[in-house]
């Protein structure tokens, strides 16, 4: 609901703006009413106001800034007509937005009474502290691997996956390590994170490559990658890559830009 109070109040702002260079122009436009006749060979434009016919007077070809001011005057007094409406509504919604939505009776009840009700609505916050909170069996391949400590106090494999993790937790998003995911014909595997997008609800699959270096490596990471493709996991839909070499080491800001980009913005 955040967002759309943003997108609101975003919206408020562009009506605002248009209206208030809309009734400026208003002041400059002509009093008379454009009516259109088309002909085979051309268009015709006529000025329709309460002292000429109904058919209106002829506009030369040679006037057509004032045709045009005419039928800016049509559009003018449409949009701003559109505009106000569409503004007071927009103002009237926000106002009871802000006063609390229907998720915020829930979230507004004690700790204790939470635990006894089930919402019916389930907020981005709530579903991503019930998706963080899944219990799993990590990928049991050489635990004695996982040295390096992450803020949130689990062990990793790389002093670069620990970056990855303490980045993702400062960044608050939601994030599973090493959780198994089952792919072609029952094959588990163990991508390296496994994140939330809150904005779809759906997870997106991180792999950090860091040992571009070596063949055998690259070679099991393209191994992998066909694994992914095969089961409909794509780079750049739900799947997404961080990568050092020896030459390239870890892109701390760039990888920073790219997960605001993805999970935040």
């Amino acid at each position: 609901m955040d967002k759309l109070i943003q997108l609101m109040e975003q919206r408020i702002v562009t009506l605002q703006r248009a209206i208030k260079f809309a009734e400026k122009d208003k002041r400059t436009l002509p009093e008379g009413r454009l009516r259109i006749s088309k002909s085979r060979k051309q268009m015709r434009y006529f000025e329709v106001t309460d002292d000429t016919p109904s058919k209106g007077k002829y506009i030369s070809m040679n006037n057509m800034k004032y045709v045009r001011n005419l039928a800016q005057k049509m559009y003018n007094e449409l949009f701003l007509k559109r505009a106000k409406k569409e503004l007071s509504k927009i103002e009237e919604l926000l106002t009871y937005a802000r006063k609390g939505t229907a998720e915020s009776i829930f979230t507004n009840l004690s700790s204790e009474r939470q635990k006894l009700v089930t919402p019916y609505i389930i907020t981005d916050d709530l579903y991503a502290m019930k998706w963080q909170s899944q219990s799993f069996q990590s990928n049991p391949y050489m635990p004695e691997n996982k040295k390096y400590d992450t803020i949130r106090g689990e062990k990793v494999r790389s002093k670069s996956e620990a970056i990855l993790a303490d980045m993702l937790y400062n960044l608050g998003i939601p994030y599973h390590y090493e959780k198994p995911l089952v792919i072609g014909r029952g094959v588990v595997r163990y991508p390296d994170f496994t994140i939330l997008n809150t904005k779809n609800r759906e997870e997106i699959y991180l792999e950090h490559l860091g040992l571009l270096d070596d063949e055998e490596y690259r070679r099991g990471c393209l191994n992998k990658l066909d694994e992914y493709r095969k089961s409909g996991i794509f780079p750049g839909k739900n799947l997404i890559f961080t990568y050092e070499t020896s030459d390239n080491p870890l892109d701390i800001k760039g990888i920073k830009g790219m997960l605001k980009e993805l999970f935040i913005g």
